[in-house]
């Protein structure tokens, strides 16, 4: 009955208790939900100064952020998870903690795919981002947040961490997989809002004129991508989902307009005529 597609992962709290008795096991394959992996919490948020960095904040000099675990904790948490198949899915915003997380994959073994999402990775130092590819690490971003962001980021961190901010291109110049999404609640759902984030690096209405940093901005297709293609690859499921192509599950929007025609406040607001799952109708 369900009418939509869930892919999940279990709460990190949830998942400890669990070890106390021993590793959970997952659930397996239905066709409408999947337990495939566990959240974890590497940092806090940007605005409220929890994110973990290597540099203090440039707006507060006597701190850097806040670790929600120790890099050894951090490091038996992925690796238990990893071990029992879990997918580790783990916020990390600042640059000290995407660190933390990517040196946690060095101690994984070598025939591991991991797959470990960065969830955010909103202030990266530039030196970690060829990190990711060599590692398998997603990049799990959301364009939204970039726009949502962009009035006051500068003043959180300084000029010289903004080449790390938000840097979608620089991820797939790296060759990193780059999955996009909305962060809802913290952020509306609808994908059109992303899309037109992620090509325009833009606010609701249209600000600032020539995009904040705008050397990140993707391609309408590249957005695209991180939204289908990137999507079921960060989830794991890249050879059933995320395609239009015979043979994958047919899970489509359907829109009114050609994307490609649309200026990009209109695509912002595109109108859906219906979205199909497995092949029905599931709104119209």
């Amino acid at each position: 009955e369900l009418q939509l597609r869930l892919t999940a992962y279990a709460d990190e709290d949830w998942f400890v208790r669990q070890l106390q008795f021993n590793l959970p096991k997952r659930p397996g394959h239905d066709p409408r939900y999947t337990l495939v992996g566990v959240k974890l919490y590497v940092d806090g948020a940007l605005g409220s100064r929890g994110a973990a960095l290597l540099a203090p904040y440039a707006d507060r000099p006597d701190h850097r952020g806040a670790l929600q675990h120790t890099p050894a904790q951090l490091t038996s948490l992925v690796q238990l998870a990893t071990r029992g198949g879990w997918q580790v899915a783990a916020h990390a915003i600042g640059d000290r903690a995407i660190r933390d997380l990517l040196d946690t994959l060095t101690t994984l073994p070598r025939q591991a795919d991991p797959r470990l999402r960065v969830e955010h990775a909103q202030i990266v130092d530039l030196a970690d981002i060829p990190r990711f590819a060599r590692l398998g690490a997603v990049a799990s971003m959301q364009p939204t947040h970039a726009t949502s962001d962009m009035p006051w980021v500068p003043a959180r961190i300084g000029s010289a961490r903004l080449p790390g901010a938000y840097a979608w291109r620089r991820f797939l110049a790296a060759d990193v997989p780059l999955a996009l999404g909305s962060d809802f609640p913290v952020e509306l759902p609808n994908p059109t809002h992303g899309l037109h984030a992620a090509i325009t690096r833009q606010d609701a209405h249209g600000q600032p004129r020539a995009g904040w940093l705008p050397d990140q901005r993707l391609s309408l297709w590249q957005a695209v991508a991180g939204f289908t293609t990137g999507a079921a690859f960060a989830a794991r499921e890249e050879h059933w989902r995320g395609r239009l192509t015979p043979g994958m599950a047919a899970d489509l929007t359907c829109f009114r307009d050609d994307l490609r025609e649309l200026a990009p406040l209109a695509l912002r607001d595109a109108p859906v005529l219906a979205t199909v799952i497995a092949g029905r109708v599931a709104w119209e």
